[in-house]
This record gives C-alpha cells, structure tokens and sequence, in this order.
C-alpha cells in the first residue's frame, strides 16, 4: 500500500504546485487558457495583480507583463519647421501600460517590440505636428518645454492618443536639436558672412573712435605745447630783461670795464677762425687794449 501512496503524494504536490502562479511586484499577469486570453463576464481581460493565484495544470499559463515605466528612446529623426527647414530631433519618451488587457491584445500577445514600435510611429506624429507649428528659434530657444508638454498631452488625450495601445506616456523629452549637414554648412556660412559684417562695422567705429581720440589728444599736446612755450618766452623775456638791466646797471657804473669786455667779445669772434683777415690802421681804436696795459 505504501508503495502506491508514495507516487500519488508525490502527484499531488506537483500537481498543487504547478496550479500555483506568483505574480511579482511591479508586474501584472494576463491568463491564457489553451492559448486564448480569460475574460471576465463583461468580456474584459482579466488581470492579476501582484500575489498568489491559482491555476488549471497543463491548462492555464500566465503571460507576466512589467508594470513600470519604460524608457524608448530612438534614434533622432528629421522633421520640418513652419519654415520648411530641416531639423533633426533626437527625442525619448517615459511610458508604461495602463490598460493591461488591452495592451495585450494591441501588441500582439505583449509584444513589447510590436508595443516600441507602434509607440514610435505615434509619437514621431505627434512631434512632426509640432515642430511643423513653429520656427526654428521657437524650437530652440523659445518653446522647447511647450513643445515637449504639447507632444505628451496629445499623446494621452488626443486621437491618436497612445490609450489605444493600453498605455500612458508619462513624459516626452527632447534631447538634442541638431540642423542636417547641408543646412548646417550654408547657415554657418550665412552667420560667418553676418559676423563678419558686425565684425567689420565694429573695426570701422573703432577706428572713428581712435580717430577721434587721436585728434582730441593732438589738439591738447598742441595747446599744451604752446601754452609751456608761451610761458617759457615769457619767463626768457623777463630773465633776459632782468639781465640785461643787471647788465645796464654794471656797466653803467664802470663804463671802461664794460669797454673791455666788449672788447674782448670783439677780439674772440674775430679771431676765433685762423683763415680771418682784417685790414685795419694800426692806430685803430679796435686794438687799443692792445698797446697799453694801461
């Protein structure tokens, strides 16, 4: 007897525990039985939620979906201004599934490269829509974040909205807005060309500006110059004055000595050449101090 009872436990503890399922947390459960999704009596899928349920053994099997946020993020793709220029956006999207059931059935079983793809195509839309609304320098510099939350708003609520899908897109970010190659290489030449011009107006006021400078600085040297010029003849003419009244006064006083001096002024111009000839009488006054010591 015991022999036969020792297989059957064994049965039925394999039994039990292949009819006991355990969904994670942060995950849900879609139950398929032969291959089909269970519903519920109002036709809806039936989801389990984190914990132990129970299943039919080689009948039942459980398709575990991740509750959390997913994170797509593709390569940057090229879109058009209102503009017609080009740009190329490089973009990711936060995601995660709201409707379990639903999500199931629209991804093909939770496919979920079905599921990145269909999300890709909606959000590339979504933001070909709105980079197509606005400018260049709007999407730049002006309303990125109006962009982005546009975008995310349409994505949840609009219709193409993502609901379809069973999923909620918690957040659009775009990371980098580059210009393609060929638009790239001519704007660049068109704001060197404008750089330049600014450059150049800047180089020619300058020079104005040094001109200027230059003239103000020369005028003030030249008034400066004149004025100390202008006071040195006036401190010469008073000091030549003043020496020569001194002069006038000494030699008022010793008339002979003045004589004498003037003399020998007259003597050391004259002889100062060695080539000088002069014809003169020998009783000439011109060489009086000459003869006499007296």
């Amino acid at each position: 007897m015991r022999k036969f009872l020792t297989p059957v436990i064994i049965i039925l503890i394999a039994i039990i525990y292949s009819s006991l399922i355990v969904v994670d947390e942060g995950t849900r459960g879609i139950m398929l039985r032969f291959g089909k999704v269970q519903r519920d009596t109002d036709n809806k899928v039936v989801v389990y939620t984190p914990g132990l349920h129970f299943k039919i053994p080689f009948i039942d099997s459980i398709k575990v979906l991740d509750a959390r946020i997913r994170t797509l993020d593709g390569q940057a793709d090229r879109f058009v201004t209102v503009e017609k220029k080009d740009l190329l956006v490089d973009s990711y999207v936060k995601w995660r599934i709201s409707d379990f059931g639903r999500f199931f059935t629209a991804t093909g079983s939770g496919d979920y490269n079905q599921a990145a793809n269909l999300l890709r195509r909606k959000v590339n839309d979504r933001l070909r829509s709105e980079v197509g609304s606005r400018t260049i320098r709007d999407i730049v510099s002006g309303t990125r974040g109006e962009l982005m939350e546009g975008a995310k708003k349409a994505l949840n609520t609009g219709q193409d909205s993502t609901s379809e899908l069973g999923i909620e897109v918690i957040d659009v970010r775009v990371k980098q807005i580059n210009l393609p190659d060929e638009v790239s290489t001519s704007i660049y030449q068109r704001m060197r060309a404008e750089r330049d011009a600014v450059a150049r107006e800047h180089r020619s006021q300058g020079k104005e500006k040094a001109a200027f400078i230059q003239a103000d600085v020369d005028r003030k040297v030249t008034v400066m110059l004149a004025t100390a010029n202008q006071k040195a003849q006036a401190l010469r003419g008073a000091g030549e004055a003043t020496a020569a009244k001194l002069y006038s006064d000494a030699f008022g006083d010793y008339p002979e000595f003045f004589a004498f001096v003037r003399s020998l002024k007259g003597y050391e111009t004259s002889f100062s050449n060695s080539g000088n000839m002069m014809i003169l009488k020998p009783d000439s006054e011109f060489f009086r101090y000459m003869k006499s010591p007296n």
